[in-house]
C-alpha cells in the first residue's frame, strides 16, 4: 500500500506556506550545477518550471512531442487569469479566491495548496506584465479585469480571448533565454514513454524520437511531468487532438498513485457537435458569459424556430431564474447540468436538439457592437469561421464539452508524487481544484507551480541526493524499460488487424460519454466496465497499426496513446462507481437532491481517492487522503 504523506505544514493557513520556504532544505548555488533535473512538458507549467530552475542553476532537460513548445495546449485558453489584486476594489483579497476555488471544488480539494495558489497568484501577474504579456488595460492604463464563473467579484486578468497563447509566448520567451544561455538542453518531437524508477526513486525517462523512430535513455536527479489533462480520453473534447495521458499513466504503472480520475470538467460554452466525423470540439470562452445571456425557449414547439421570432415571454432565461445570486456566471458544473436538463426536456435549439442560446443581443444595445468587437471579437470570428454564423446578428448555439480534469497523479504539499523525485505540476497533478474547477484558474495553476512553488520544493528532495550520483544510462532499470517499449511497439505493429486506432477510439469515446458524462448511474457505470474490457480485449486483437517504427508513425503514437486511454477509462470508471456521493463534476444520479443539485457525503468521501497499480490483470488498490479542513467549513453549496 502506498504511503500518502501529504506533508502539510503545521501552523495557522496563512502562515504554512511562508513557514514551508524558511524550513525547507536548500541547495547551495555551487551544487545546483551538479544536479541535472528532466522536465517533461513544454506549455505554462513546463516551461515556467523549466526557465525558472534553469535561471537557478540547475540543468536541465525539457522533453515536448510537439516541434516547438509554442504548439502546447496551453495556448487555447482563451478568457483570462485570475488573481486576488482587488483593482476593482470589488472586495477581493487572498482568501476571498482560495474561499471561491474551495467552494467551486465541492469541497475536494486540499486546503493548503488552494491557499498557496491564492496567495500565490498575486506575483503571477508582475512576472507576466514584466515578461511583456499585453494584457488588456483600462483606459487610464492601467490593467483590466473582469468577471467569470463562480465569483462576485472581477479578478480576471486576460488579453482579450488569447490569454493562454500570450502567457505561453511569454513563458517560452523566458525558456529561449535559457536555452541559449545553455541552461535548458531542449529535446523536441520526443515522447516520453516510460518512467525509470531505481531504488524507488525516480531517476530518469524513455523517450521515442518521432522523428527517427530511435528508442532514447536518460538519466536526472529528479523528474517533473507537467504533461497536461486527459480529457481525450472522451475522445470528443476541447483539448487539442494531441493531449494524452501517456506521461502520467506510465508513470502510474510504475507506481505513482492516480487520484480521482472520476473528476473530469465539463465546460457549458462549447460548439454543439455536428457530425460523426467530427475530430475535436471547440470553446467558446466562459468570458463571453459576463455579457452573453444564456436561454432556451421556453415551449417544446419553439425550439426550431429562428430565434429573433422568439418573443421575450417565450423564453427561460433558465441561468438567472435558477441561480439569481451569480445568473450566468453559475460554476461550470452547475451550468453545464442545467443545460443538460433543459435539453433532456425537449427544449434544445439546433437539428440535434443539442444546444441552448448564448445571446448578445442587450449587451450591444447597451454597450454598442464597437465594444462588443472590443472584448471578445476573436471569438465571434472564431465561430463563424465554425458556424458560418454571426453571432453580432444571431444567438451563437452552445452545448457542454469535456474540457479540463481535476484527477490526477497524486502529490503532496512540495508537488512530489509517492514516487520519490517524481514531482508534478499542473493539470497532470490532482491537487489544486477538487471535483471542479473555476474558470481562469488553470492558467493561474500552471505557473504557480512553475514559476513560485517548485523551485523552493524541489530543493528540498534534492538537498537529500549526493550530487553527480544519478544512474548510468546503462543501468539495468534503465535497460529494461528501454526493451519494454521495444517489446510493446513490436506488439503493435504485429497485430495487423481490421480496424483503425481512432475507430477504437471513438467507440471508447461514446462509451464513457453515454455511461459516466455528465451525469453518471451505478447501472451505467457497472455497464461502461462491462464495454470497456470487451474494447481492450478487441483492440489488442484487431487494431492495425501500419508502416514501421523507425521512422515517423502517427498511427503508432496514437496506438499508444489509445491503449492508455482505454485503460484509464476503465479506472475512471471504477473510481466514479466507488465514490458514491455527487460533488462538483462527478454527478451520480442517486445522490441528489430534490432541487436536482449535488449531494456531498461528507462522512463517508471527505477523502482523495488515491489509485495504486498492482499488476496487470490485478485490480487497483484505493488509498485514501482525508481532507482535514481545520480554518473552513464544509458546506452545502449555493449559488442561488
Amino acid at each position: 500500500m502506498a504511503k500518502l504523506d501529504s506533508k502539510i505544514p503545521a501552523g495557522p493557513l496563512a502562515d504554512k506556506w511562508r513557514r514551508h520556504k524558511t524550513e525547507i532544505k536548500l541547495v547551495n548555488p555551487a551544487n545546483k550545477r551538479k544536479y541535472e533535473i528532466i522536465v517533461v512538458g513544454a506549455g505554462l507549467a513546463g516551461a515556467s518550471a523549466s526557465a525558472t530552475l534553469a535561471e537557478l542553476g540547475y540543468k536541465v532537460k525539457n522533453f515536448v512531442f510537439h516541434d516547438s513548445p509554442r504548439r502546447a495546449h496551453s495556448i487555447a485558453a482563451q478568457g483570462g487569469i485570475n488573481a486576488a489584486k482587488n483593482y476593482q476594489n470589488d472586495g477581493d483579497s487572498v482568501y476571498r479566491l482560495f474561499y471561491d476555488t474551495l467552494k467551486g471544488g465541492d469541497y475536494r480539494s486540499r486546503e493548503a495548496n488552494v491557499h498557496r495558489l491564492a496567495e500565490v497568484s498575486v506575483n503571477i501577474i508582475d512576472q507576466c506584465v514584466a515578461q511583456g504579456v499585453p494584457f488588456a488595460r483600462e483606459y487610464g492604463g492601467l490593467l483590466a479585469n473582469r468577471s467569470f464563473g463562480g465569483a462576485q467579484v472581477s479578478r480576471t486578468f486576460y488579453a482579450r480571448g488569447q490569454t493562454g497563447q500570450q502567457l505561453l509566448l511569454g513563458a517560452y520567451s523566458a525558456l529561449s533565454r535559457m536555452i541559449a544561455a545553455g541552461g535548458v538542453e531542449m529535446h523536441t518531437n520526443s515522447e516520453m514513454l516510460d518512467l525509470v524508477v531505481v531504488d524507488g526513486h525516480a531517476k530518469g525517462i524513455i523517450v521515442r524520437n518521432l522523428l527517427t523512430g530511435e528508442i532514447e535513455r536518460y538519466a536526472a536527479d529528479a523528474v517533473i511531468l507537467a504533461t497536461g489533462g486527459y480529457g481525450n480520453v472522451f475522445n470528443l473534447s476541447t483539448y487539442a487532438r494531441g493531449s494524452n495521458v501517456t506521461a502520467s499513466w506510465r508513470a502510474y504503472k510504475r507506481g505513482a498513485c492516480f487520484a480521482n480520475p472520476c473528476y473530469t470538467q465539463i465546460h457549458p460554452t462549447c460548439i454543439p457537435v455536428t457530425g460523426d466525423y467530427q475530430s475535436k470540439l471547440t470553446l467558446m470562452s466562459e468570458s463571453l458569459r459576463n455579457d452573453g445571456r444564456i436561454w432556451a425557449p421556453k415551449h417544446q414547439a419553439d425550439r426550431l424556430k429562428p430565434p429573433a421570432s422568439i418573443p421575450e415571454a417565450d423564453r427561460d432565461y433558465y441561468l438567472e431564474r435558477m441561480y439569481p445570486s451569480f445568473g450566468n456566471l453559475a460554476p461550470r458544473d452547475i451550468a453545464s447540468r442545467a443545460a443538460k436538463r433543459v435539453c433532456d426536456e425537449g427544449r434544445g435549439v439546433g437539428e440535434t436538439g443539442l444546444g441552448v442560446y448564448l445571446d448578445f443581443a442587450d449587451a450591444i444595445k447597451r454597450l454598442g457592437e464597437p465594444v462588443v468587437r472590443e472584448r471578445y471579437g476573436n471569438l465571434f470570428d472564431i465561430y463563424h469561421e465554425i458556424t458560418a454564423e454571426s453571432a453580432y446578428q444571431q444567438p451563437m448555439r452552445i452545448f457542454p464539452a469535456v474540457h479540463y480534469t481535476m484527477g490526477g497523479l497524486w502529490v503532496d504539499y512540495n508537488l512530489m508524487s509517492n514516487v520519490p523525485g517524481l514531482f508534478v505540476l499542473g493539470e497532470a497533478n490532482f491537487s489544486d481544484h477538487g471535483a471542479n474547477r473555476l474558470g481562469a484558474s488553470a492558467l493561474m495553476q500552471g505557473l504557480a507551480d512553475g514559476y513560485f512553488v517548485i523551485p523552493y520544493t524541489i530543493g528540498d528532495y534534492l538537498a537529500g541526493q549526493k550530487p553527480g550520483a544519478r544512474p548510468s544510462i546503462d543501468a539495468p532499470e534503465f535497460k529494461a524499460a528501454a526493451e519494454n517499449i521495444r517489446a510493446m511497439t513490436e506488439r503493435f505493429l504485429q497485430i495487423k488487424g481490421k480496424e483503425t486506432v481512432s475507430h477504437y477510439h471513438k467507440r471508447l469515446g461514446k462509451i464513457l460519454w453515454e455511461h459516466c458524462g455528465m451525469a453518471r448511474t451505478r447501472a451505467s457505470l457497472e455497464q461502461a466496465l462491462k464495454l470497456i474490457p470487451a474494447l481492450r480485449e478487441e483492440f489488442w486483437a484487431n487494431v492495425t497499426v501500419p508502416g514501421s517504427a523507425a521512422t515517423l508513425n502517427q498511427s503508432l503514437e496514437q496506438a499508444g496513446r489509445v491503449a492508455d486511454f482505454i485503460e484509464l477509462g476503465e479506472l475512471l470508471c471504477l473510481d466514479a462507481l466507488t465514490r458514491e456521493e455527487s460533488c462538483g463534476g462527478h454527478f451520480r444520479e442517486e445522490h441528489q437532491y430534490p432541487d436536482g443539485e449535488c449531494q456531498r457525503d461528507d462522512e463517508k468521501f471527505a477523502h482523495v481517492a488515491a489509485w495504486e497499480f498492482q499488476g496487470a490483470g490485478k485490480p487497483p488498490l484505493r488509498n485514501i487522503e482525508p481532507l482535514n479542513y481545520e480554518f473552513t467549513k464544509m458546506s452545502v453549496r449555493n449559488y442561488k
